[in-house]
């Protein structure tokens, strides 16, 4: 490939973008070159965008577009899709959204036990394909605001989304074609946005309080990294959270207000409440009026033909929408105790309370929120709508390759926590056998990720069974854990087992090791579980003292075995590893488990980000293709030499030392997921295929209402051309009425056939009417020109002939010009002057026809005689051909050459034949 075609490549896919993906509205951010972080605007000029999309016969709307309609179809209208993302259909939410949104048919999907929403007979959409449209609209507002194609993203999320609605926002995230760098918690995004501005203020700590859904408790401080030096780095220290606290549900409240107060006037006899078109009039109102009275005591909501032709009018005061939603008043301090109880702090510990969310401008929920922590004020230092979608957009620019951005470690947290169960057969002290079930936390509650942990059970010989649940989420609500859905993850079914002791009988068992990542988005993966035994491998009896010398440097310099290390296994040395079977009662284990949880605090920090991540997978590597054989060879002989120094006989009687070898066999996994069922590959692609058939057909009807648009302005402004005096100047009355006639036959066409024509039949209609017009428009052109050239050409004429007039008075002993130059200058001025002179050619005569005279004559500043160009003047009958001048000696030539040096333009201006070039001339253009 072309080193220019390498830098196209790199320039188009440079930029990343990130979308704030709220229940209502999203924000979307762009980072490109020359760009750091900017929000990117809609089509509408705003900074954001409604989460929303209208799904017509024949076409498809986002944003406000979508919501336009809403008011006047709102059964094709989907919104707030939030809510039902990774539900099942027996979910308390799905029967909230169905009773908020009775206009849609929303049905249970048999095969995942999921909800679709039944569009007509044929068309179904399950709410990741809608969302997976609505997020790749976004990456289409985000790829005309940076002028450049974008795939990757950072998706921000709720912190309270548990692993199927994380795994749902992937997939409409695949659906719509984007690479997802991460899924970032909303709560963490606003914290690095806050953190990224005040690094001078780094060791402080900080509340980010949404009243949307959570709050946060922040720390942050500084870090030394082996990598970076000094970092600051946040911390996600508690989150409290309730689902149902929101802006959204104080705008049903007012809605529900407003169809009370139609009803009370009795202008109709039919309960507003029944009509779905009105309700969603009465929604888009209070959704306006919650917005107003934040900043106002009092307002008048007024509606025109609300229903049946009849309007509305009502005035709304502050103090009634803070009666309506005193019960979610009440609620606000909630989320910011939890979240001191989960970092185990006090407010007084607490140095900033900041309010992010845009019901946190409601005024009420600020006195609630300021009494609740005790403070003087609240901090408002940062853009409550934005913050979350620029931390993500700063977090997208650290990730991606493209970018070098100053170190921001992040240390996010897990709001719930993971365990593994199984079960084995134990035997009591009377010989009974009975079946013992164990559990083992993974991930403890706030445990920071990104974070690797290993399980090890060391009494299965044989394929066994176990599973991956959540923990302990006894701080949650009765209401909470139902709309939690499924406390079940995964059952993971082992084969191999067996096969893989057989296989290695003469060595010993070190366990089965199940090797666990929760990834930077959250999302927990198995990856991969090995059985792992140990073998003695007997050492050489006598090495040379060379032979010694050759490994101990072979293992510096990371040379290892020359035999085959496929199966050494992988050290786990930084990898938490959760211990599940001690032989010791269950008090002790549980102590130990505590130890082994604490100690990992420690470790963490090297994992508390992909950085250092990465490092420990390339360690991990490298140990993989050296093994542990060379540091064990190299420690051996040192404690040998050791113990002859202290008894001489003693190492007579020792057994001679062995190498132990560590050998791993991969066991296959069989997963069966226990929360929400994953769309099948195959499912993925017919939802990839439908959205990419609605993008095909949006693209085709933009370009047909282009080209219908384009093919209308043309004929009506050219049809008003032909009656201005420019125009009939250049045309005569033959070619006017061919150009009306046709003018006039398309638009009787248009107004019959025209606007159910198809594109190409458009284009060709057009293509037809501009090639007819051609002529006309070119003549009109040049008449634009004509002045202009004109007057160059004239200007040109007078300086080249007050310039042949003086060389001409130039003595011959001085003359650096020869006398064919002069001589050809003078003709072409004649003949330029007699071109140019009756005024009756002048529209006879193109302007390409005047600009090529004029090189020739703009030779007012000449080089030196030695570079003067040869021009050879072209053959006419009354003229005798005349030979070029010779070439001046070398000697001149060098002489004169530095001055080329200075001046190389103005040899490139000249209009030259090809056998007039001369050397330097032809280097210069090279």
């Amino acid at each position: 490939m072309p080193l220019t075609d390498i830098f196209v490549c790199v320039a188009e896919s440079v930029a990343v973008m990130s979308v704030d993906l709220g229940s209502e509205w999203m924000k979307i951010a762009i980072v490109k070159p020359g760009v750091p972080m900017e929000i990117a605007l809609n089509k509408e000029s705003r900074r954001k965008t409604p989460v929303a999309v209208c799904l017509k016969e024949n076409e498809r709307l986002f944003g406000d577009g979508a919501l336009g309609v809403a008011v006047k179809n709102p059964k094709v209208v989907y919104r707030f899709l939030q809510s039902i993302l990774g539900k099942t259909a027996d979910n308390p939410q799905v029967a909230q959204y169905q009773k908020h949104f009775p206009e849609h048919q929303m049905q249970r999907d048999e095969k995942r036990g999921t909800v679709f929403f039944k569009f007509s007979e044929e068309l179904q959409y399950t709410p990741e394909e809608l969302l997976g449209m609505i997020l790749n609209y976004s990456r289409g507002l985000a790829q005309d605001f940076a002028e450049q194609l974008i795939k990757d993203a950072v998706i921000t999320v709720p912190a309270c989304f548990n692993q199927a609605e994380r795994r749902a926002v992937l997939q409409a995230a695949h659906i719509a074609g984007l690479k997802v760098l991460q899924l970032i918690n909303d709560n963490t995004a606003v914290a690095l946005n806050y953190g990224v501005f005040r690094r001078k203020d780094i060791n402080s700590t900080a509340q980010v309080s949404s009243v949307s859904a959570n709050a946060t408790i922040v720390t942050y401080q500084t870090v030394k990294t082996k990598e970076s030096g000094t970092q600051p780095q946040l911390q996600i220290r508690g989150v409290g959270f309730d689902r149902t606290l929101g802006g959204f549900e104080m705008e049903l409240r007012l809605r529900d207000h407003l169809a009370k107060l139609f009803n009370e006037k009795k202008k109709s006899k039919k309960d507003v409440r029944e009509n779905l078109r009105a309700m969603a009039k009465l929604l888009k109102e209070a959704q306006r009026l919650k917005t107003v009275l934040s900043a106002n005591a009092e307002h008048m909501a007024q509606i025109e033909g609300l229903m049946d032709d009849i309007d509305f009018k009502a005035k709304v005061t502050r103090s009634e929408f803070e009666a309506l939603c005193e019960d979610l008043f009440d609620r606000v301090p909630g989320p910011v105790k939890e979240a001191l109880a989960d970092a185990e702090m006090s407010m007084d510990e607490i140095d900033q309370v900041i309010l992010v969310g845009g019901s946190t401008r409601v005024p009420r929920v600020q006195d609630v929120l300021l009494k609740a922590v005790g403070k003087e004020e609240l901090s408002k230092n940062i853009n409550a709508d934005e913050a979350a979608a620029m931390g993500a957009v700063y977090q997208a620019a650290a990730l991606s390759k493209a970018f070098k951005v100053k170190p921001f470690l992040v240390r996010d947290a897990a709001v719930f926590p993971i365990q593994v169960e199984f079960s084995r057969e134990t035997e009591e002290e009377d010989g009974v056998k009975t079946m013992k079930h164990n559990k083992r936390i993974l991930f403890q509650r706030m445990a920071p990720y990104p974070q690797r942990k290993v399980i090890t059970f060391n009494r299965y010989m044989d394929d066994f069974v176990f599973y991956i649940n959540y923990g302990d989420l006894g701080f949650l609500s009765e209401q909470d854990l139902k709309v939690f859905g499924s406390q079940n993850l995964t059952t993971v079914k082992l084969s191999g087992v067996g096969s893989s002791f057989k296989k290695h009988s003469d060595a010993e068992s070190k366990g089965i090791k199940a090797h666990f990542n929760m990834d930077e988005s959250g999302v927990l993966i198995l990856d991969r579980v090995e059985s792992v035994f140990e073998t003695i491998v007997e050492e050489k009896e006598e090495e040379s003292t060379l032979t010694k010398l050759g490994n101990t440097i072979s293992s510096l310099f990371g040379g290892g075995s020359s035999e085959p290390t496929a199966n050494v296994t992988e050290p786990v040395t930084d990898e938490e590893e959760v211990t599940p079977e001690a032989e010791k009662d269950q008090e002790r284990s549980e102590k130990q488990e505590e130890s082994a949880q604490e100690k990992p605090e420690m470790e963490e920090g090297k994992e508390g980000e992909p950085q250092a991540e990465e490092q420990k997978d390339n360690k991990e590597d490298k140990a993989e293709t050296q093994g542990e054989t060379d540091a064990e060879k190299a420690e051996k002989p040192e404690e040998k030499s050791d113990g002859d120094k202290a008894e001489e006989k003693e190492e007579d009687k020792k057994p001679k030392p062995q190498k132990k070898s560590k050998i791993s066999e991969d066991i296959t996994v069989g997963l069966e997921v226990n929360d929400v069922l994953d769309p099948s590959t195959e499912d993925m692609e017919v939802s990839k295929k439908k959205l990419q058939d609605l993008t095909d057909r949006d693209l085709e009807k933009q370009e047909r209402e282009k080209i219908l648009n384009s093919l209308e302005a043309f004929i009506f402004e050219t049809q008003d051309k032909l009656y201005q005096d420019e125009y009939l100047a250049v045309v005569t009355e033959e070619e006017k009425e061919q150009i009306t006639g046709k003018l006039s036959e398309a638009s009787n066409w248009m107004d019959e056939e025209g606007y159910a024509a198809g594109t190409k039949e458009l284009k060709e209609k057009l293509s037809e009417l501009k090639k007819l017009c051609k002529a006309m428009f070119f003549r009109v052109e040049e008449r634009k020109k004509w002045p202009d050239s004109l007057a160059a050409l004239d200007s040109i004429l007078n300086h080249s002939t007050i310039f042949l007039k003086s060389v001409r008075l130039i003595p011959e002993s001085d003359q650096i010009f020869t006398e064919v130059e002069l001589k050809t200058l003078e003709r072409v001025i004649n003949e330029t002057m007699v071109c140019n002179n009756p005024p009756n050619h002048h529209h006879h005569i193109p302007v390409s026809f005047i600009f090529p005279h004029e090189p020739l004559q703009n030779r007012t500043n000449p080089p030196p005689h030695s570079y003067a160009e040869k021009v050879i003047p072209p053959k006419s009958d009354d003229a005798e051909e005349v030979k070029p001048a010779e070439e001046p000696p070398t000697a001149e030539k060098k002489d004169d050459e530095p001055i080329l040096e200075l001046n190389p333009a103005e040899n490139t201006d000249t209009d030259l034949t090809d056998g007039s070039k001369s050397e330097n001339h032809k280097g210069d253009e090279l």
